[in-house]
């Protein structure tokens, strides 16, 4: 049964904006440990991948939140959302999927929730699209 749809698109000339004027502590606000480490990789190689990955787990995080009906209010916050993917031995290699953390596992957990997300990227603008379903 669904409990909730959630969507968003994000431009990101603004997630660049952010990013020059914040610096790494917009970024820092954003991501969880490993989020960061990848987005600080991918910066490093090929800056403008890097505001992508921010803009893309942005834009999942937002559609994650109104989808589970909480908005950016706890127990969700950005850094408790990982948006991860499945590894190299799944036939699905490479799907996003969303990792929780702390209280907002927690939360999730006990209202029987799962979740769906997909994320994408093009020119100006980073798009996702969540599904949360309640277990029955």
């Amino acid at each position: 049964m669904i409990y909730g749809i959630g969507t968003d698109i994000c431009d990101i000339r603004r997630i660049r904006a952010s990013l020059e004027r914040h610096g790494d502590r917009f970024a820092e606000k954003i991501l969880s440990e490993l989020e960061l480490a990848t987005w600080r990789a991918r910066s490093e190689r090929w800056p403008e991948r890097g505001v992508r990955y921010l803009a893309t787990r942005f834009s999942a995080k937002e559609a994650f939140s109104k989808a589970v009906g909480l908005g950016m209010r706890m127990p969700m916050t950005w850094r408790l959302c990982e948006i991860g993917k499945l590894g190299i031995d799944s036939p699905n290699a490479g799907k996003p999927v969303i990792v929780l953390h702390g209280e907002l596992k927690t939360w999730f957990e006990a209202q029987g929730l799962s979740a769906h997300i997909t994320v994408t990227d093009e020119t100006d603008y980073a798009a996702s699209f969540c599904v949360v379903e309640r277990q029955s």
